[in-house]
């Protein structure tokens, strides 16, 4: 089993910045790729970014390009997302995930998941 544990989040003024941090435990060898999703009320869960443990893959959605960047820190096993110039749009929960293998942009495809963040990007 993984455990995720996450951080950070919060109201902001648009055009502010956030820092989610999201810390693995257990039994990390069993996952490769990290990911970030959010969830605004009555919308489905949509893929924000991700990484894997090892390597520089990345991916980010299109709507947060140049915006925010997910990094990690291996030592901690602990992964973060830096949001920058944050819109309204952005207001959403935000949540960890984790999985075997591959980074993939498809919520189900996801074994493992962190209690979710709320990040509220006022006007």
């Amino acid at each position: 089993q993984v455990q995720l544990v996450q951080s950070g989040g919060g109201l902001v003024q648009a055009g502010g910045s956030l820092r989610l941090s999201c810390a693995a435990s257990g039994h990390t060898f069993s996952t490769d790729a990290m990911g970030w999703f959010r969830q605004a009320p009555g919308m489905e869960r949509e893929f924000v970014a991700a990484i894997r443990w090892s390597g520089s893959s990345t991916k980010y959605a299109d709507s947060v390009k140049g915006r925010f960047t997910i990094s990690r820190d291996n030592a901690k096993n602990t992964v973060y997302l830096q949001m920058t110039s944050l819109k309204p749009e952005d207001t959403a929960v935000y949540y960890c995930a984790a999985r075997r293998l591959f980074i993939t942009t498809t919520p189900g495809t996801y074994e493992y998941w962190g209690q979710g963040t709320q990040v509220t990007v006022s006007s």
